[in-house]
């Protein structure tokens, strides 16, 4: 068997063994796949993620940067930056979420830690960009529409809150989230 092949099967079962919660054999496997070929992040990353649910967060780091030396795309970034948060490193891992969403505006674990971590901060007005890129490749996803609306609330911007749910309740009028904040800013604004 070619080097890419042995590769492409060991990263297939790490990727099995681990989603079965096989912690042990998916390790061997993704190995095995970083022994067959040093250039693709996936075994890292999954190597990282065992880390995670073992509790070793300082490897898991270790092999997120690896993954990212290799190549830095949003999986890597993410990963760093959720093991930053949890570590109280709020700097790097809001820079590490940006990295991330600039590379796939439509990852929804560093929009969402992004946001977690701008209202913990009263730092909401820098992802407001973010949220509306989202929304540019996938409109009808109410959840981040109506994250953005929660921000714009927060700041002060009711009327573009407003506009938002607006939009939801148009795709979605069921949307009971949706409409309780848009009644609440009818009563706030009468």
């Amino acid at each position: 068997m070619s080097g890419q092949l042995d590769y492409e099967i060991n990263k297939e079962l790490g990727e099995c063994y681990l989603f079965m919660g096989d912690l042990d054999k998916a390790e061997e496997y993704y190995g095995k796949a970083m022994t067959n070929n040093g250039i693709h992040p996936d075994p890292y990353l999954g190597l990282a993620t065992i880390a995670v649910q073992r509790g070793q967060l300082d490897d898991a780091m270790l092999l997120y940067r690896k993954a990212s030396s290799i190549e830095a795309d949003d999986r890597s970034l993410s990963g760093m930056a959720l093991i930053e948060m949890e570590r109280g490193e709020t700097a790097e891992a809001f820079t590490h979420f940006k990295g991330a969403l600039a590379k796939n505006p439509e990852n929804l674990v560093a929009l969402f830690g992004l946001v977690r971590l701008a209202h913990a901060d009263a730092r909401l007005g820098e992802v407001l960009p973010y949220l509306q890129d989202y929304l540019a490749l996938d409109p009808i996803k109410h959840e981040v529409r109506f994250t953005l609306a929660g921000c714009l609330v927060n700041l002060g911007r009711h009327t573009e809150a407003g506009n938002e749910l607006d939009q939801i309740l148009l795709q979605d009028p069921a949307n009971a989230a949706a409409r309780e904040l848009a009644e609440e800013l009818k009563r706030v604004a009468a």
